[in-house]
Parts: structure tokens; sequence; C-alpha cells
């Protein structure tokens, strides 16, 4: 009964990584950069959804896709602002740049709204019987487990069927070709910006629900272990950003319950650089010989 909770609260605290990694693989796959500020628009997502029930009074079912919008927007500005200039530029320049804009959007959110840490109100408590609150399930977990899956599900069917999906997986293999092929490479980098922003002011929404404390500093942490389950699961895989995601959160749960809470965090990364030992593409990553 005590693992099953254990466990449940590991499957909702991975889904939450998963529904972040998808962004970071995301942006990943098709612009080949890693946007380090990820974990801060999370952030971002959850400061608009607070100030949208607290300020404004607005009913959760409006305040969660007003984050949404609001971290959509803010995605593309830094898409189009920091990272787009930097196209040809080198890794380091890009990777700098993205510290940079992490550091940026974390004083920003203090001037504006404190360092004082907010209680943040669930969006998705709802009642639950008494037989499956027992076993360790609440309405958070559930909604985190569906959002995931949904959006997994969802994302993969958008990549591989829509005619935007085509053109981000070509941008993905071969930006010049796909320019030639009449693709608008930027405007495609663009939208993958803003489908991996939406992402994450949905897992900041869910991950303050779960624990409900919002401070500037809230999306650092978790977007670096959504970082780690993207590589874990195979950075550039839908499915591999998911795989990773689960098993990270239910690797953090089990350690923390039967290890120990502080040598959790060290656990989990343990484990990522004994994957990456055996496997370096990850778990569901494929082997992809470089053109010369």
């Amino acid at each position: 009964m005590v693992f099953f909770s254990y466990l449940i609260s590991g499957i909702s605290l991975g889904s939450v990584y998963a529904i972040i990694a998808l962004g970071y693989t995301m942006v990943y796959g098709i612009a080949k950069m890693l946007n380090f500020a990820h974990g801060d628009v999370i952030m971002v997502g959850g400061y608009v959804c607070y100030c949208a029930l607290s300020y404004l009074n607005l009913p959760a079912i409006v305040a969660v896709p007003l984050a949404m919008i609001a971290c959509t927007a803010l995605g593309v500005i830094i898409e189009g602002l920091a990272y787009r200039p930097l196209r040809q530029a080198g890794s380091l320049a890009v990777l700098i740049t993205a510290i940079g804009v992490s550091y940026f959007l974390q004083n920003g959110a203090q001037l504006i709204w404190s360092a004082t840490p907010k209680n943040f109100a669930s969006v998705v408590h709802f009642d639950l019987p008494e037989s499956m609150t027992s076993l360790g399930l609440s309405s958070e977990a559930i909604v985190t487990v569906a959002a995931c899956i949904v959006i997994m599900v969802v994302l993969t069917l958008f990549v591989n069927k829509t005619k935007l999906g085509k053109a981000m997986r070509c941008c993905s293999e071969d930006k010049g070709a796909a320019q030639i092929m009449g693709i608008n490479v930027n405007r495609t980098i663009s939208m993958t910006f803003a489908i991996g922003s939406a992402l994450a002011a949905i897992a900041g929404v869910l991950l303050c629900s779960a624990y409900p404390t919002l401070q500037p500093t809230t999306g650092s942490m978790p977007g670096i272990k959504a970082f780690t389950a993207a590589v874990f699961g195979g950075i550039g895989s839908i499915p591999g950003a998911f795989l990773g995601g689960l098993l990270l959160g239910i690797i953090e749960a089990m350690a923390k319950a039967y290890i120990s809470t502080n040598l959790a965090n060290t656990i989990v990364f343990a484990v990522l650089i004994i994957v990456l030992l055996v496997r370096p593409t990850g778990l569901l990553g494929k082997y992809a010989p470089e053109k010369v």
C-alpha cells in the first residue's frame, strides 16, 4: 500500500517532467539548440495563472488558457529577440544566451512579484472516494497523468500528420534543403517555441497545483530535471521524453522514500550517467551519423 502510494507520487511528478521535457525535445529536435530558459517559462506560466486566479478572480478554465497564451507569446519573443540572431552562431554562444535569458526571467519575476513565495491554489482539485485517496491517489495526480498522456498523443499525431508538423521534421533533417523547398524556417522554429512554451505553462500550473508554492526560482530545478529526462529518454524523441520523464519521477520518488531525501537528486543524475554510459543516445534515441 505504501509502495503504491510512492509509485503514484512518482508517476505524477514524472508526468510533469515529461510535459516539460516534451518542450525541450521539440526545440532541440527542430532547432538543434538547448533552451535552458524553458524552466523559467514554467515559472512565468505559474505566476500568470496565479494572478488571474487571485487578483482578477477568474475561473481556472479561463486562467489556465490565459497562462498558455502569455507563455506562447513569451516563447515567440524569446526566440525572435535572443535566439534568431544567433542562428548561425556557435553552440556556446547560444548556451550562454539561454542562461542569460533564464536569469533575466528570474530577476524580472522577482522585481514584479517579489521573492516572497506565493500560495498557489490548485486548479484541478476535486473530491475522490476514500478508497482512492487511501491508495495515495489525488485529483492533481490523476489530471497530471491524463494531461501528459493526451499531450504526448496529440503532439505525436501533430508532428506526423499535419503540414506544419512535416515542415518541422524537414527543418530538423536539413534547414537549408527545407528552405529551398519553400518552407519558412524562421516561422517553423517560432511555432516550435510557441508550442513548447504553451506546454511549459501547462506544466507550471500542474506543478504548482501539486506543490503549491510559487516563487521566481520555481522552474529552475524542474527544468533541469526535465532536460535530464529528455536526455534520459533520447532527446529529440517525443516518446523518449515521455518515458524519460516518467522513469525519472519514479526513481526520484523511490529514492526519497527508501534511501534518502537529501540524496534523491544525486541518485537521479547518477542513473542518467549510467544510462548514457551504456546507451549514449538515451533509451529511445537513435544514432545519427554526422555528415561531412
